[in-house]
């Protein structure tokens, strides 16, 4: 495994950073995923004040991996093909600007294999409607409140646990079998 200097960081917006967390944190190579919010205008913001739509801020997930276990273009291959990344400020029931599909890259060559990965996919007509998912410069990244984190994990029998993320968890893990721990 790498030295702590040597790990990387990603972030990923795709819907209900509840959902996107429990589909990164069992992936080989990730140290350490958390919930954030990234991508507006308001200085720290609350959850409450992200779901009034009012920040300008995603829900996303920041994500820390080792890239000699698992590749970053590996990484945003798998979060385009565990959301549906057709759809503007949408996954599922989730509406609204803070569920939409964005990669926040942190370096010229994050952006450029995003873009690669993206441009792939869609050359390949993975989907059935063009990918909307936006590819911006991480500017800031903030921490989402304690509760949120490993929240599926922590609250797996709650309605949304159980009826969406555990369904979602369970395709991905059945799909990407060779990405996931022992």
């Amino acid at each position: 495994m790498a030295t702590a200097q040597a790990l990387e960081e990603a972030t990923f917006g795709g819907g209900c950073f509840w959902c996107t967390e429990a589909l990164f944190k069992p992936l080989k190579g990730v140290i350490e995923v958390y919930p954030g919010y990234a991508g507006g205008h308001v200085p720290n913001p609350t959850y409450e004040a992200v779901c009034s739509q009012t920040t300008g801020h995603a829900e996303v997930v920041r994500v820390r991996f080792d890239p000699t276990v698992i590749s970053y273009e590996t990484l945003v291959e798998y979060f385009f093909l565990t959301h549906d990344p057709t759809t503007p400020n949408r996954q599922g029931n989730d509406v609204g600007p803070q569920y939409r599909s964005v990669i926040f890259y942190h370096s010229e060559d994050q952006k450029n294999t995003a873009q690669a990965v993206k441009s792939r996919l869609e050359a390949q007509r993975i989907f059935s409607a063009p990918i909307v998912t936006a590819i911006e410069p991480l500017t800031t990244f903030y921490p989402a409140e304690k509760y949120h984190w490993d929240y599926f994990a922590r609250n797996p029998s709650k309605p949304y646990c159980s009826y969406v993320i555990a369904p979602k968890v369970q395709k991905a893990r059945e799909k990407f079998r060779s990405l996931l721990r022992e």
